[in-house]
């Protein structure tokens, strides 16, 4: 089993397991990752690197929802 680390996101901390990938915490934490945009550590992440970005400690993470309608 992997060390668990520690990271923010949306301004909160949280706990997961270490080489955890970016669409799994995505999901462990109740988002849909088909429905949100994901700035890591500052940058806009695109979502073609979601499943190679394995979350290490200390990372910050920003999770907007995407909303439809007019």
């Amino acid at each position: 089993m992997s060390n668990p680390i520690t990271l923010q996101v949306n301004g909160e901390t949280h706990n997961c397991s270490s080489q955890t990938p970016l669409p799994d915490l995505l999901q462990q934490l109740g988002f849909n990752p088909r429905l949100v945009a994901v700035e890591y550590n500052g940058e806009i992440l695109h979502r073609q690197l979601w499943e190679q970005t394995q979350v290490q400690s200390g990372d910050r993470l920003e999770v907007v929802t995407i909303v439809g309608g007019g």
